[in-house]
């Protein structure tokens, strides 16, 4: 599959986006960047309708159906956070959506999703692991005939998570180093679009956990290669990519790095008490590159997409007690 969306794409979803979601701040970090040694800005989409940024793309997606494709029921497979937002999407269109999430989705995305979908949603837990639910929502694809709409390799699922990006860019246009989580990949394609567009010189740096990495396994040759997933607290973020997200992350992202758990969780206590913001697993790896030295921000500008803030409130306090 070939996917290169264009900047018109992008500023065409802003423009529907407008007054549907929150513009999110975009906050210089005293702390951060005092430990940095250069100005850090946050980006906080765990402040977004649903608690992340996935509500952006999954509207942009679902209102570009045809009516033949909503006719037919919709299904998708996701990790919790794209599921809100294709829930809220599915209520205010009346169109049936079947959800699969993985055995590893949080209760408190899970109970999220039955309440912004209402009658319109049916949610279906299979396997453990993202890749599992998605198998499961493409077998529905086929029996069902239903309107399968993946949660990152999709031009309008991109172009929404990519105003972002816009945002960031409109607040604070000197910024010179973006770092953003990296799943499946649509985030960071759409934040680097923006980006890149808007200041050519911009670099991109994706993270990952090392519980599921494969970008940074698959960007030295530029071929996906399969990685071993363990559980993680950027349950977010694991899973399979696609080569075409791939292919398109290597035209402007920098590069990748990855973070242990253990970095993640201190991660998600340092932005608590430093900022008292709850941030998830997946929403906090940049910081976590950033403290690790994983990623430099010495003398630079740089801004970290802090993606969502939907974690089970038993996980926070077990790692807050723990670090």
């Amino acid at each position: 599959m070939f996917i290169n969306p264009s900047m018109k794409d992008l500023l065409l979803a802003a423009r529907f986006l407008k007054g549907k979601v929150r513009h999110t701040p975009t906050e210089k970090s005293l702390p951060l960047s005092e430990i940095a040694g250069g100005e850090v800005y946050l980006k906080w989409e765990n402040q977004q309708l649903t608690g992340s940024f996935k509500v952006r793309g999954a509207l942009n997606k679902m209102f570009s159906l045809t009516e033949e494709e909503k006719k037919r029921g919709v299904v998708t497979a996701s990790s919790g956070n794209h599921a809100q937002g294709i829930a809220i999407a599915a209520s205010m269109l009346k169109v049936k959506a079947t959800i699969c999430v993985p055995g590893v989705c949080p209760e408190t995305k899970k109970k999220a999703i039955k309440r912004y979908g209402g009658p319109w949603v049916d949610l279906v837990v299979a396997g453990h692991f993202y890749d599992d639910a998605e198998a499961k929502a493409h077998s529905l694809e086929r029996e069902e005939k239903m309107t399968y709409i993946s949660s990152f390799e999709d031009p309008y699922i991109i172009c929404g998570a990519g105003t972002a990006g816009l945002e960031m860019m409109m607040d604070e246009p000197e910024i010179d180093t973006i770092i953003v989580p990296a799943g499946g990949g649509g985030l960071i394609s759409g934040i680097a679009l923006a980006a890149k567009t808007l200041r050519p010189d911009v670099e991109i740096w994706g993270v990952q956990s090392v519980s599921s990495q494969p970008y940074v396994a698959s960007w030295p040759t530029g071929r996906v290669v399969e990685v071993e997933y363990k559980d993680s607290l950027a349950d977010g973020l694991t899973g399979w990519i696609p080569q075409s997200l791939l292919d398109l992350a290597r035209r402007r992202v920098k590069g990748f790095v990855a973070v242990t758990e253990e970095e993640i969780a201190k991660a998600i206590v340092w932005l608590f008490r430093e900022h008292h913001q709850v941030v998830e697993g997946a929403g906090a790896v940049g910081v976590a590159a950033l403290l690790s030295g994983k990623i430099s921000g010495w003398g630079r500008k740089t801004g970290i997409i802090i993606s969502g803030g939907n974690i089970d409130h038993l996980t926070l306090e077990e790692i807050l007690r723990k670090y």
